[in-house]
């Protein structure tokens, strides 16, 4: 039997659920839109070594990112992810800093996610031969990617003001139509290489050459053998790891995934089986076009329309943004038939590369809408139950106008530049997926028994290993990521411990838990009294009949008055919200009332004295003085859940009860 007094009765609604290859298209609108300047960042970063690190990248995806992902849906089929298993896994106030530490990492992936989506639809926008607007030179054009981002921006954040929700058909109908279009263009490249393996064999010519188009300073090795070519495309695949940015979201979106009838709502295999499902589809997919659109673009695409750098290495100073045709959008060049070599297909020109850049667009925008729907379900989930947030965190408009405000700075502060953000989202997402990684292994070690050996998963080490080399060579090759996450990680933690330190002082109180009827039925009795008389008593300092004897002759408390001794048992500090387990006893034919599982001894206390006073007369509860300075007593109710603890439970009720006839009386007396 439970029972929980005080606690919300309303549970969650659950979510609508879909056919796995349709809550795939929510994933893919992050993931797939990547192929709209995923091959240009791509070939900016690895120049002709492009294919090979694309290669590489793509043997991590599938050995390395989608079994760890694999193992996490198992393990977090409410979406949670990999924050959720890591916030399990972790307790204390280091746990809680992770948690918001990764957070900011999250929030630097999503809201990257938007600004470099909206930056890049601006590209295929501004760069269209029908745009209404003249682009003499590279200032106008960062003013217009600016004006059309910020455009894009508002838009999306004015949808949600008005109730936004994502649409499964809708996120289906859009994917489906750019990948059809993306498999067109690309395909009628792959076949253009079949008939004409001259362009193929030209690129390999290239490559053993050592003209890369990569800057000189970037090659991380000397040499233009087979094995340094190995190793070089080894060392630049971090530079391209947009590709693997829809893993994260394939799990959040587990709630939507419709599993069997009978699913056990703690283990819903059928669920989980799907959405593994959707998982490696989406992997797969994924993989093939981002290894056939790289080879397509290194081979057909002019080096001196996707980059700045010439054979050699060199910087092209004389080449403007303008001069640079396929730069963030070069499968929209082959659409609009720009290569040299002539039009791929009959049909590609203005109209159906037109076509191409608004289903771009359209599919960059909803990308924006899919991350903004993931910060709007992320930061409910933790901050205000930690209590670091205000309770408006968890309402939709005042967030969505918050984000707003924070892609528009973003936006000003990157210029609307896709390659100037691409480190910042890469760094979210690569951390995350190694927090997904560190939180399997973790989690594999706690499950598993015997010795250490058989204890720790040694393929998902290893995959691990190569997470955190990938994170740390972006880090280091382009700091700017770090620093804009830095700056998110910085916001959260400063503003999480300011809300946290104002709202110490609520009640945040869920309701008790009773377990039992015997204490269920001791827990009426005690509430019946016509007076109870409550005091804290801690375990073993003395006996309870050598603390009631001190406290009825310090107190005066007469014979008649039942006490009614309280023992609170504290569990995680750093956790905000009370919905501890109550026991009620009979010791020594004294009533104990003992409490676990509680955040804070002054908010336990003043909970209990509350609860009591809803029956009845309110009760009164007796202290001694305590020799806490106010300065440590005020530190360790912060930190520890302890400190001064009367004057804490005292000012609680005063803030819960406006009705001073119904507040539970606060007595102070005696030495100790």
């Amino acid at each position: 039997m439970s029972a929980q007094p005080g606690a919300p009765a309303d549970p969650a609604k659950p979510h609508h659920q879909s056919f796995w290859l349709w809550v795939m298209c929510l994933t893919g609108v992050d993931y797939f839109s990547t192929l709209g300047y995923q091959p240009s960042i791509a070939y900016d970063n690895a120049g002709l070594l492009a294919p090979l690190a694309t290669i590489v990248l793509v043997a991590v995806t599938l050995f390395g990112a989608l079994p760890v992902y694999w193992y996490v849906c198992g393990r977090s089929h409410t979406g949670q992810g990999s924050i959720g298993m890591l916030a399990k896994l972790v307790s204390g106030w280091g746990g809680k800093t992770l948690v918001l530490v990764l957070l900011g990492f999250a929030a630097t992936d999503f809201v990257i996610t938007k600004t470099l989506s909206g930056a890049d639809a601006a590209v295929h926008l501004i760069k269209n031969p029908h745009w209404p607007l003249d682009v003499p030179d590279d200032a106008t054009k960062t003013k217009q990617a600016i004006y059309v981002t910020s455009f894009l921006l508002i838009l999306l954040g004015a949808s949600f003001m008005r109730g936004f929700r994502e649409v499964i058909g809708l996120a289906v109908v859009i994917v489906t139509v750019y990948m059809a279009l993306s498999a067109v263009v690309i395909g009628a490249g792959v076949v253009y290489l079949f008939e004409h393996p001259a362009a193929f064999e030209q690129l390999v010519a290239r490559i053993q050459a050592g003209e890369w188009y990569i800057k000189e300073a970037e090659r991380p090795l000397a040499g233009t053998g087979i094995l340094t070519i190995i190793a070089i495309s080894l060392l630049i695949f971090p530079k391209l790891a947009l590709g693997l940015s829809g893993f994260e979201t394939g799990v959040a979106v587990m709630p939507l995934v419709k599993g069997k009838p009978d699913d056990d709502p703690k283990e819903p295999k059928g669920r989980i089986a799907s959405t593994r499902k959707l998982l490696l589809c989406a992997a797969l997919i994924m993989s093939v076009y981002l290894i056939s659109s790289s080879v397509v673009v290194a081979c057909l695409v002019p080096p001196h329309h996707l980059s700045k750098v010439d054979a050699s290495g060199a910087d092209r100073p004389d080449v403007t943004d303008k001069d640079l045709k396929a730069k963030d959008r070069a499968l929209a060049y082959l659409a609009h038939g720009d290569n040299p070599d002539g039009k791929l297909l009959p049909f590609f020109g203005d109209v159906f590369g037109t076509a191409y850049d608004l289903s771009t667009v359209i599919i960059l925008w909803f990308a924006g809408a899919s991350a903004m729907a993931g910060l709007l379900n992320l930061v409910p989930q933790y901050l205000p139950r930690y209590g670091m947030a205000p309770e408006w965190a968890r309402a939709i408009r005042p967030l969505v106008l918050l984000f707003t405000v924070v892609n528009l700075i973003v936006t000003l502060i990157f210029k609307a530049n896709v390659d100037a953000q691409s480190a910042a989202y890469a760094t979210g997402v690569l951390v995350l997926i190694t927090s997904a990684c560190v939180a399997s292994v973790i989690d594999i070690w706690q499950r598993r028994e015997g010795s250490w050996a058989r204890r720790v998963c040694w393929p998902f080490l290893l995959i691990t290993l190569v997470f955190v080399y990938t994170t740390v060579a972006n880090v280091i090759e382009k700091p700017d990521g770090i620093k804009i996450a830095g700056f998110f990680i910085l916001a959260i933690l400063v503003t999480s411990f300011w809300s946290r330190w104002a709202r110490s002082r609520e009640l945040r109180f869920a309701g008790f838990k009773i377990p039992d009827p015997g204490s269920r039925l001791m827990w009426d009795t005690i509430r019946d009294f016509e007076l109870s008389v409550l005091v804290p008593h801690r375990p073993g300092r003395r006996s309870l009949a050598n603390k009631e004897s001190q406290i009825r002759r310090e107190h005066r408390i007469p014979r008649d008055l039942v006490i009614v001794f309280v023992q609170v048992e504290l569990a995680d500090a750093s956790d905000f919200v009370n919905e501890p387990v109550l026991h009620v006893e009979q010791e020594e034919g004294r009533y104990v009332i003992k409490i676990t599982g509680a955040a804070s001894i002054a908010h336990t206390l003043a909970a209990l004295a509350l609860e009591m006073a809803k029956v009845g007369r309110p009760p009164e509860v007796h202290f001694g003085w305590t020799d806490d300075s106010p300065v440590s007593g005020t530190l360790g109710f912060l930190l520890f859940g302890e400190g001064n603890v009367p004057w804490m439970v005292r000012d609680l009720i005063r803030r819960a009860e406006p009705d001073e006839a119904k507040r539970p009386l606060i007595i102070i007396a005696g030495t100790a």
